[in-house]
């Protein structure tokens, strides 16, 4: 069923449940289990960490990498920070899409959307070709003969990876509680697995019995004195960024959440801090075993890049009976890594998709919910459907290039995370000095979050335009019209979603008129005047001490419940429809 909310208070907690999601789904903890498992630990760090410490065979961040690490973090928390804080006065599933258009206005609202939409599909083809290929490393040590040579065979990797696109939409389809559920165990397996990961690799490195190029963990890896800013620290940072990328999933599913104006942000900065911790354990105990050089598995040669911890496990867990449980282990927490974020990719995309439905941003069949299941039907099989014809494409075209694709979802996640910092800043304009507290979580911490991430995105973009940024396994240039893969995928993914916004301008010209049915605003524009209120105080704006925002009016009172009054708390000015 589609629901027309367009009427109702925007602004206003209690209206969340309008599209149709099933509210109260989620508490704090599941909610911080869906954020966590979104940024796929296991996963993320196995394709990441090799092009943080290197970068085509030259030395990147080497043993610097827990200090790009702890630096990405920084945006991340500010980020974070601004989407608790705008979450409270909008609980929309549709995150930065809803509030970049009420700061910015439609466009700006309908790219941000789509820049949530590109990073998750762009990205699930990596997480299925890893998902793919790993159903056979882990079958393989099970012992079940041929599975290996399956995992090295482009086309059987394939064949795995759009199976599991199809299972993890089904899932989503089946309901969020379903998905909860999946995702406590699959998260739980994979922290455990890392954990013990690292306290191998640790005991190795300080007990001697490690490689002769291990190294011996320092605090100074954690401070990046002697990195070039523009050169290592920008567009390592922004590969980091993808290793912390999907805690904002706990805000996405905020309609669905038991308190959808606070649970869902409180979720977020919680998991950005406990990724935080796994992150920093893991990446030390990493550098220190391998090491940064470019012989055997250090993380300096090019060869172990793609996957570090495919390289390292061998070495790592040997050939006894113990190392052997210990690779499979490992095998089962990519796997089950890149399998919980393959479903949690789909869940924030097809809620973002829900909510530009109801504002009229894309076509209204993207509002139907499962009248059963109460999720978004159309959106959660459409981005099934658009990221396995994404991924079997860009299988064709070159598997080198889905290694182009971590830098390219870096530049998508560095524009809709820093337009959110921006949105927050500009929502909360003319409050922001209210108290202390407001202009420092609400001002001064997303003003500088945003700051960080477009300025990475600067740099980094200049730096993955090179044609040598990128090479595939025989030593060559990955490069598209001349140019590095990685700047080519990132500015065409949102160049395609420029000519896709002006197509459906031209189609559908509702959701850009000013005014409907997302009208620019700041808080505290206009609000309704409730029954609490009194002439003398003219208080009222907001319920008192009740933790709920204002129920904001659009200027244009479009949605102004019938009979009820709009005041402009700055100057206490009183409006009603057909004044």
């Amino acid at each position: 069923m589609a629901i027309d909310n367009s009427a109702a208070p925007i602004g206003y907690p209690e209206t969340a449940s309008d599209k149709g999601l099933k509210g109260g789904a989620l508490g704090l903890v599941s909610s911080v289990v869906v954020g966590m498992a979104s940024t796929a630990p296991a996963y993320s760090l196995a394709a990441s960490l090799g092009f943080i410490v290197a970068s085509g065979g030259a030395i990147l961040a080497g043993v610097k990498a827990p200090a790009i690490i702890l630096l990405a973090f920084v945006p991340m928390y500010f980020i974070a920070v601004a989407y608790a804080e705008l979450n409270k006065a909008e609980p929309d599933c549709g995150t930065t899409f809803t509030w970049a258009a009420r700061a910015f206005g439609s466009w700006i609202g309908w790219m941000g959307g789509w820049g949530i939409i590109a990073a998750d599909v762009i990205v699930m083809a990596n997480l299925a070709q890893i998902a793919g290929s790993y159903s056979y490393t882990f079958a393989g040590d099970l012992g079940i003969s041929g599975a290996d040579a399956l995992a090295d065979s482009t086309f059987w990797s394939t064949v795995a990876g759009v199976i599991w696109i199809a299972v993890m939409t089904y899932i989503c389809y089946r309901g969020i509680e379903v998905s909860a559920r999946l995702q406590y165990g699959l998260l739980g397996i994979e922290v455990v697995i890392l954990v013990i990961f690292a306290v191998v690799a640790l005991f190795k490195v300080y007990t001697g019995t490690a490689e002769d190029y291990s190294l011996t963990p320092s605090l100074s890896w954690f401070w990046p004195g002697g990195l070039s800013l523009g050169d290592v620290v920008a567009p390592a940072i922004l590969t980091a960024v993808f290793i912390y990328w999907g805690w904002d999933t706990a805000v996405t599913t905020n309609e669905e959440a038991d308190d959808p104006a606070t649970t869902p942000g409180r979720a977020a900065v919680i998991s950005t801090v406990l990724l935080l911790a796994t992150y920093a354990l893991i990446t030390v105990a990493t550098v220190a075993f391998a090491g940064v050089g470019t012989e055997g598995v250090g993380l300096g040669n090019e060869e172990n890049a793609s996957d570090v911890f495919a390289a390292i496990g061998p070495e790592l867990f040997g050939d006894s009976i113990l190392g052997k449980i210990g690779l499979l282990l490992l095998s089962a927490s990519i796997l089950t890594s890149a399998s919980a974020s393959t479903q949690t990719t789909i869940l924030p995309t097809a809620r973002t998709a829900l909510s530009m439905g109801a504002y009229k941003a894309l076509p209204m069949s993207f509002t139907k919910i499962h009248p059963r299941f109460l999720t978004p039907t159309t959106a959660t099989i459409a981005m099934g459907v658009v990221s396995t014809i994404f991924y079997v494409l860009f299988t064709l075209v070159s598997s080198n290039l889905l290694g182009a694709l971590i830098g390219s979802v870096g530049l998508m996640i560095a524009f809709y995370y820093g337009l959110t910092g921006f949105a927050c800043v500009w929502f909360y304009r003319k409050t922001l000095t209210k108290t202390p507290r407001d202009l420092f979580m609400r001002g001064v911490l997303p003003f500088l979050g945003g700051t960080m991430l477009f300025t990475a995105f600067v740099y980094a973009l200049k730096n993955y335009a090179a044609a040598d940024w990128l090479t595939d396994d025989d030593g060559n240039n990955v490069t598209i019209f001349g140019f590095g893969a990685v700047a080519v995928v990132g500015v065409l993914a949102m160049l395609l979603g420029l000519v896709l916004m002006l197509v459906w301008r031209v189609m559908s010209p509702d959701y850009f008129t000013p005014g409907e049915p997302l009208g620019r605003r700041g808080h505290h524009d206009l609000v309704l005047l409730t029954a609490a209120a009194t002439e003398e105080s003219g208080a009222a704006a907001r319920l008192p001490d009740s933790g709920l925002p204002d129920i904001v009016i659009a200027p244009d009172l479009s949605n102004l419940p019938e009979g009820m009054t709009a005041v402009d708390p700055e100057t206490g000015e009183e409006f009603r429809k057909g004044d």
